[in-house]
């Protein structure tokens, strides 16, 4: 029988050989896990550990805080210096303290209730000596100024401790995160950059987050504090206008009296 025709051999199919050629190299895996590769900031923080998500989703809250403060804090002292601006040139104007008080508004903030306590002070103590009345007046502007300049100083140390914290919490989270790197390095027993990349890259995402919370934090904090400074410098300009004219119409009653008891001597 003659041999077989090498040549006639039949060549191996191509589809055979197409699976092991066209086959796509086996994505890096570590501890198990296939590596993420979308490196953008939402499939980072898909893929972090939890203790990681944890981290970025506090300091995303805190950011949320930060904002909310300050839009409340700019409407707040916007309107409450409007008020004490009103009514402090309602008292620069005016000649006597019931006049200025039928000038403000019923709500006249800070600078009304200023002026209501000195009257209903002046009305209790009708009888008694000026010197006691404006001890007692003086002692309850101070705490109506004490009250209001607290009142507007909430929620700033809320922000404070943010500008202080927010850096060191997203330190935690990159810290945890980069444990976790190292950890799938061993593990994947191979320091190739496309195993140690997106790792490292979720673990300073958190920095980058609380770094993004603390510095607002700390510009809207010192500009608030010095707002505020100004508006309590104004509530005290208000406080000493209303004592100014307290003493002034006191001395206008005393003056009065000794006129009427000359007369009727």
């Amino acid at each position: 029988m003659a041999p077989a025709d090498p040549a006639a051999a039949p060549a191996p199919a191509a589809a055979d050989l197409a699976p092991h050629a066209a086959a796509p190299a086996a994505p890096a895996v570590a501890g198990g896990f296939q590596l993420p590769h979308d490196l953008s900031p939402w499939g980072m923080f898909m893929a972090a550990d939890w203790v990681v998500k944890g981290v970025m989703i506090g300091l995303a809250f805190a950011s949320v805080v930060t904002w909310t403060i300050w839009l409340v804090k700019v409407i707040e002292l916007w309107l409450a210096n409007r008020k004490v601006r009103h009514g402090l040139h309602l008292l620069r104007k005016s000649q006597t303290l019931m006049a200025a008080a039928r000038g403000l508004p019923r709500r006249g903030g800070a600078a009304g209730r200023m002026v209501q306590t000195t009257l209903a002070e002046v009305e209790a103590s009708r009888a008694l000596p000026a010197e006691g009345i404006k001890e007692r007046a003086a002692i309850a502007l101070n705490r109506i100024e004490a009250a209001a300049g607290r009142r507007m100083s909430l929620g700033t140390g809320l922000l404070a401790t943010i500008g202080s914290t927010a850096p060191f919490i997203g330190l935690f989270g990159t810290v945890w995160g980069i444990m976790n790197s190292f950890i799938g390095i061993s593990k994947s027993q191979t320091t190739n950059l496309a195993v140690v990349a997106p790792g490292i890259a979720e673990a300073l995402l958190a920095t980058a987050i609380g770094l993004v919370a603390a510095i607002p934090a700390v510009i809207i904090y010192n500009v608030f504090a010095r707002a505020i400074s100004n508006y309590k410098a104004s509530l005290a300009d208000t406080s000493a206008e209303v004592m100014r004219h307290l003493s002034r119409d006191l001395d206008r009653e005393e003056s009065g009296d000794s006129r009427l008891r000359a007369a009727a001597e």
